[in-house]
């Protein structure tokens, strides 16, 4: 053989290294068929038609908590990372072969918005890491589940769908949410299990969560909720105390928002209503027990049966107490009786009275001591106008600065009685309706004239006063509003009032007069007390009138003191 023909040239050699070369320099950064030869340790040979062959580590071909899935005479895709190394080796990755073929195949499903399969098979700071078929992905904390979890370990290591939110080839980033695919399935199963249900329709469901308004009921994926007013007809202060989480309970669907996937469920409804008989049951008038079970600024309320409250207004709980707070009159859970004021059944609401299950004690005091009789009572309150007295059921009476004492200013008078001071005095009047106790003290006193002063005179009473009659009186009192007098010797109390004193606006002056002077006046009616009104100035006007028809006439050209002087010089004629 010729020997220029065995041995190759330099510029052979050259020409073939290059033509080498060129060939295995196209694999590198590629991803090609390799054929499994051997495994030696935790290495498997792959030969991928080289002049070498390549190691990879096993681990490369080990899925997320599983064994490795390779054996001799597989063919798998690997990915050429170099032709050759300083060892004589290719440089081959499995790893890189897989993110290659996954990241075509992720591209497409995001690309159509499709779900994907993965394995968590790490924690890393903020989420996890996700197996994507050989592509890792972040899996943020917040997009785990729809709720908070506290472990996520048994969701690890498990095939699972995912929803691709963000991916960057370039830089190698995938961000996927587990939580957007329970949403989307939890939307689908709500929207089929919504068209299944019916307003009226009864279900059982299982109590997921407890507020102050109310609770959650879970009804097989879809979440109801039940008002704590849609519990019991009775009251309820809280949730808790009817149902607690866990749960399962019979529920009655109020209304469904299909739009809003919102349903309201009720309790009560599957109860007999008991204010479908209210009006019957409790007729206004009627007298009932009942519980306290709420106290407010305005009132009462008061249970009457399970589910059946009425309201006791602050101003129907007690006779006597004014503008005190219900909590200082009835206590909670305290058994009080009350009457029915008013029920209306379409509203649900009973108006109850405490203080008209007890005597009106004004009604009492009336029918217990009349007008005239003699009472004591403890001087609780003194005022500018009077005392005020603490009377028998527990009711109080007032004594005007006029009825205190005689001959005495009402400052006088006031100065005489300190509070706590226990005194006797003379009912002089008593209205039930406007709750009030007119009282006297110095009807009980001995007067100017002497004796002791009786009491008032009823009109059209024999021996007392009439309406229409002249009467002499006697001044027992001078005030800067009139005259109190005594009709007679010893006849009933009454009043003159100062523009009631004469006819002349001069001569309307009661200081005029002295304590113990004489008079006479004309009885012009009778108050509620039952004392004689007088009026000098009445008197006057009806001499006059009367004088004008006896002795003339207003046209026949005499004067009135032409009149009265013929009058008076007749009446001394008939004196001599």
């Amino acid at each position: 053989m010729d020997l220029a023909t065995a041995l190759p040239t330099r510029e052979d050699f050259a020409a073939l290294l290059d033509q080498s070369l060129g060939r295995d320099a196209g694999f590198e950064g590629r991803v090609v068929k390799g054929l499994v030869t051997a495994i030696e340790g935790d290495m498997a040979i792959i030969d991928v038609g080289l002049k070498s062959e390549g190691r990879i580590s096993l681990r490369e071909f080990t899925p997320p908590g599983g064994k490795p899935e390779i054996a001799v005479g597989d063919e798998v895709d690997v990915f050429v990372d170099r032709v050759e190394n300083s060892m004589g080796e290719a440089v081959l990755s499995r790893d890189r072969a897989r993110r290659e073929a996954a990241w075509d195949k992720l591209e497409e499903q995001f690309t159509k918005q499709e779900r994907v399969e993965g394995i968590i098979f790490g924690r890393v700071k903020g989420g996890f890491t996700v197996d994507l078929s050989g592509a890792v992905a972040f899996l943020p904390g917040s997009q785990v589940d729809i709720r908070p979890v506290r472990d996520v370990t048994p969701l690890m290591n498990i095939a699972q769908p995912f929803q691709i939110l963000k991916m960057d080839r370039k830089r190698g980033n995938i961000v996927v949410s587990r939580r957007a695919v329970l949403e989307e399935t939890r939307a689908e199963a709500r929207s089929g299990l919504i068209q299944s249900l019916a307003e009226g329709q009864i279900i059982d469901g299982v109590v997921k969560n407890i507020t102050d308004y109310g609770a959650f009921v879970d009804l097989g994926g879809l979440d109801g909720l039940l008002h704590v007013t849609d519990m019991s007809y009775k009251r309820v202060n809280h949730p808790s105390e009817v149902i607690a989480i866990g749960d399962t309970v019979r529920v009655q669907i109020i209304r469904i928002n299909r739009d809003t996937q919102r349903i309201s469920l009720g309790m009560k409804q599957l109860e007999t209503d008991p204010w479908d008989a209210a009006a019957a049951k409790y007729p206004v008038g009627g007298k009932f027990t009942g519980r306290v079970t709420n106290i407010t600024e305005y009132g009462a309320f008061v249970e009457l049966e399970p589910g059946v409250e009425g309201l006791v207004h602050v101003s129907e709980m007690s006779w006597t107490k004014k503008n005190v707070h219900p909590g200082k009159i009835v206590s909670t859970s305290q058994e009080v009786d009350v009457v029915v004021l008013e029920v209306d059944e379409d509203k649900r609401r009973i108006s109850l009275g405490l203080k008209q299950a007890s005597r009106n004690p004004w009604e009492a005091f009336a029918e217990a001591h009349p007008v005239g009789s003699t009472v004591s009572g403890e001087v609780k309150n003194a005022t500018e106008f009077g005392l005020f007295l603490g009377l028998d059921g527990d009711v109080d009476g007032m004594v005007h600065v006029s009825d205190i004492a005689w001959g005495l200013s009402g400052e006088q008078a006031l100065a005489l009685h300190r509070k706590g001071e226990v005194v006797e005095a003379q009912v002089l009047e008593v209205d039930v309706e406007k709750e009030r106790i007119s009282l006297g003290m110095k009807q009980l006193q001995a007067g100017p004239g002497g004796g002791r002063s009786a009491a008032p005179a009823l009109a059209g009473a024999e021996g007392g006063p009439k309406k229409g009659e002249t009467v002499t009186v006697t001044v027992m009192e001078v005030t800067s509003g009139g005259l109190e007098v005594r009709v007679g010797e010893e006849g009933p109390l009454g009043f003159i009032k100062r523009a009631d004193l004469s006819r002349d606006r001069d001569e309307q002056r009661p200081e005029r007069f002295q304590v113990g002077a004489k008079l006479d006046a004309l009885v012009t009616g009778f108050d509620k007390g039952r004392r004689p009104t007088l009026s000098v100035k009445a008197l006057q006007i009806a001499e006059d009138k009367e004088a004008i028809e006896k002795f003339g006439s207003s046209d026949s050209g005499a004067s009135l003191g032409d009149i009265l002087g013929a009058a008076l010089s007749k009446a001394r004629a008939e004196k001599k």
